[in-house]
């Protein structure tokens, strides 16, 4: 993972002009305004390019507010403020940024500008997954810093079998062997890596690199270091493409955590803290410095109360065994894949790696988490154990990472941590999250238990 700066964006006007352009010479017929949802989905409308100049880039777009407050299904649920029956499923306005502009290769003619939820007063929706990210930003640039961040994402890749779809049958992976770090691809797999990234650099997101991971079908994908927001931003882009790009070539895309026992998939995060041109996790001798090892302590202290933000869907705590190198405790080490935070990059470059956030993990619910985590070990000058210098899965006398979602809930609601890192609003709005995902799979007979016990019985 690079730490260089990033190259300068063009600011809010010259992509706002730029749109303008493209749709004045029909160049795009069609924009998607898309406000990120819970689950870390691009919800939105597809708007006549024209309709999209003349009456909502200035002023925005209308949507349901349930496209905050519901789960996975889209479901109606209960227990948000925000939206319910109770409040009769009203509506909220979705504010265009501009400089959130993409150009589509995989949509002809089509635009996506992302947009932030803001109630009738213009107010920022406080619980919007963009603004709670933007709260954890502020709170740094307080203690006068700032953030540079790097995502790795890594995902499965199935063969599309109509067949085994409709009997629910698992998928045959697109390659299969593990083919971690290799250069040898079979046919369908090499042209999905070749067309992505040219797809992801025409759309103005070129990637660090790209890789087959350790299991069959898996691919990881890393991008540059750089802002954080944008970082997030152009994650939710990618799963788009990845997606489009996968059905085009036949193929079937999952970003599950875990899709199949003993299979896990990451969101990686790679972060590092600069006050101005200055690192601040490395001294001058590019060691960890004191404030580093105080945000380090902060994660293995606040992390494991804010698990329902990275790990947020039942699914999620299947991986928390040794696979993939996953982590199984709040552990940190240098060069450590077995830990939760691994020490890496060097001098200037400095940096954590935060392994816990599964593929399924809102990018920037996942980051607020840890930004409040690593504010919380600075701000109270917090020291941590002993970095693992060994097999961090034999380790004792560390938090365990929960085993289940309930497990995490009850860490997150025990206490006022929460809501003192997040604000009471925020933390009420994601605990009730978390309930609706486990009270949707607490009837639900898992295909495991009819396996196992429909003939047995």
């Amino acid at each position: 993972m690079s730490t260089s700066t990033p190259s300068a964006e063009p600011n809010p006007a010259t992509r706002a002009d730029q749109l303008r352009q493209l749709i004045e010479t029909e160049h795009v017929a069609t924009v998607l305004l898309a406000v990120p949802d819970l689950q870390g989905r691009l919800k939105g409308k597809a708007h006549d390019a024209s309709h999209y100049l003349e009456h909502i880039a200035g002023t925005g777009a209308e949507a349901c507010a349930y496209v905050l407050a519901t789960d996975v299904d889209m479901r109606p649920v209960d227990g948000y403020p925000l939206a319910s029956w109770g409040t009769g499923y009203g509506d909220l306005r979705l504010m265009p940024d501009p400089d959130t502009l993409r150009i589509l290769p995989w949509a002809p003619r089509t635009a996506l500008v992302l947009a932030d939820a803001v109630d009738s007063h213009g107010q920022p929706v406080e619980v919007a997954p963009r603004q709670v990210l933007r709260q954890q930003l502020a709170e740094l640039a307080q203690l006068g810093m700032t953030a540079k961040v790097g995502l790795e994402a890594e995902f499965f890749l199935y063969s599309n079998d109509p067949a085994r779809i409709a009997d629910g049958r698992p998928l045959a992976p697109v390659s299969p062997d593990n083919l971690d770090y290799a250069l040898d691809h079979p046919a369908p797999l090499a042209h999905y890596l070749r067309t992505l990234p040219e797809h992801l650099r025409a759309a103005g997101m070129p990637v660090e690199a790209v890789k087959t991971e350790g299991a069959p079908g898996q691919v990881e994908v890393t991008f540059p270091y750089g802002d954080p927001l944008q970082a997030c931003d152009n994650h939710l882009v990618f799963k788009h493409g990845a997606r489009a790009v996968a059905h085009e070539q036949g193929l079937v895309p999952t970003f599950m955590a875990a899709p199949a026992t003993d299979l896990a998939s990451g969101l990686h995060i790679h972060l590092s803290l600069w006050n101005q041109d200055k690192p601040v996790l490395a001294d001058s001798t590019g060691a960890l410095s004191p404030t580093a090892l105080q945000a380090i302590a902060g994660l293995l202290d606040a992390l494991p109360r804010l698990a329902p933000l990275y790990a947020p869907t039942c699914n999620s705590y299947r991986r928390y065994r040794p696979a993939s190198f996953a982590p199984t405790h709040f552990t940190w080490g240098h060069d450590n894949r077995t830990c939760a935070v691994r020490v890496t990059g060097h001098g200037r470059g400095r940096h954590l790696e935060i392994r816990l956030p599964g593929a399924d993990a809102n990018p920037y619910l996942a980051l607020a988490a840890v930004l409040a985590a690593t504010l919380h070990g600075i701000r109270q000058a917090l020291t941590p154990p002993p970095p693992i210098t060994g097999n961090a899965y034999q380790a004792t006398g560390h938090t365990p990472i929960p085993a289940s979602l309930e497990q995490a809930l009850t860490a997150y609601t025990k206490g006022h941590l929460a809501a003192h890192l997040l604000t009471h609003p925020v933390a009420r709005h994601y605990q009730n999250a978390a309930q609706v995902e486990l009270d949707a799979l607490r009837y639900a007979v898992p295909d495991t238990e009819r396996r196992r016990g429909f003939t047995r019985a």
